[in-house]
């Protein structure tokens, strides 16, 4: 169901008043007692690893456990065409995931090894599984996988495949750049407008209903991700906009060329258009904090 008119001018109100987002034991064994981990060593451990580079689908293991793993890279890649009935729109899970999690754009490489985390919009612990089924409900605004179905355990497969080698418990992944543009300048719709014409519709269509899932997918209509999504937020899809669009050099703009201006108009321009609903949005942070630009009343807010 699509966003009614009053939400959508609210939401054009906000982006336009918007100004800023807040934005051990020792290893000698021939000493009586153990020596104090330095601090300086517990540093070392803790940021040893500064990049990631995962294994080759092309190094899967044979058998059961490999068809998982490539089961899951297929539904990262063609989520609605594997997916069907979990999938409400034309964008797979590559589409924000470049090369299914593997590339800079938002990587998924050692994301299992996270998990189980807090997270503040849910108010709550989730597993990888609660995760994914996140993105399922939100960014493509369909329906949850079953826990148990080969499904899961195949996008579970492929996620710890891709996280071959990182700690488990791992806080931090440096390799990993969070896709946020902390300080928003107030928007300009109308130069939001023009930019996207001029080096964004020939990917993402005239009317923003894409030319493909992972070449150009959908950015509002009924086809695109939902208002719950994270991208549904200006300081996410600006941040992401201004890392990585456009692919290549369009309309005289380079990929990682926009400014902060820019970005900010191009992102408050996409999300002033309309996109499918999210009917459980007035949950998000039920123990409060949540972000500025949160485009929805929430049930916190009136406590």
């Amino acid at each position: 169901m699509m966003m009614l008119s009053k939400m959508k001018k609210g939401y054009l109100l906000a982006l336009l008043s918007l100004v800023l987002i807040p934005a051990g034991c020792s290893s000698d064994q021939t000493t009586a007692k153990a020596k104090p981990q330095s601090k300086e060593t517990a540093s070392v451990k803790q940021t040893a690893m500064k990049t990631y580079e995962p294994p080759s689908m092309d190094k899967v293991p044979n058998g059961p456990l490999g068809d998982s793993i490539k089961l899951g890279f297929k539904i990262l890649n063609e989520t609605k065409t594997v997916l069907p009935n979990n999938v409400g729109n034309n964008l797979s899970c590559s589409s924000c995931h470049g090369t299914a999690g593997t590339d800079t754009t938002s990587p998924l490489t050692g994301v299992t090894a996270v998990y189980p985390a807090y997270n503040p919009r849910a108010g709550k612990v989730l597993t990888i599984e609660d995760r994914i089924n996140g993105c399922f409900k939100r960014s493509m605004n369909g329906k949850p996988l079953e826990a148990s179905s080969d499904a899961m355990r195949g996008m579970v497969a492929y996620l710890n495949y891709i996280s071959t080698d990182v700690p488990v418990g791992t806080k931090e992944r440096p390799w990993v750049v969070k896709n946020s543009l902390q300080n928003v300048p107030k928007v300009d719709l109308a130069n939001g407008e023009k930019l996207y014409q001029q080096s964004c519709s020939s990917c993402h269509g005239a009317d923003g209903a894409g030319t493909g899932a992972t070449t150009g997918p959908a950015l509002w209509g009924s086809n695109s991700f939902n208002i719950g999504a994270g991208m549904g937020r200006i300081s996410t899809a600006a941040g992401y906009i201004q890392r990585n669009m456009p692919l290549t050099e369009m309309g005289g703009i380079k990929k990682g060329g926009l400014t902060d201006q820019q970005a900010a108009d191009l992102a408050g321009f996409i999300l002033s258009k309309e996109r499918p609903d999210f009917a459980e949005k007035a949950n998000d942070w039920p123990l409060g904090g949540a972000p500025a630009d949160v485009p929805y009343e929430l049930k916190s807010n009136k406590q």
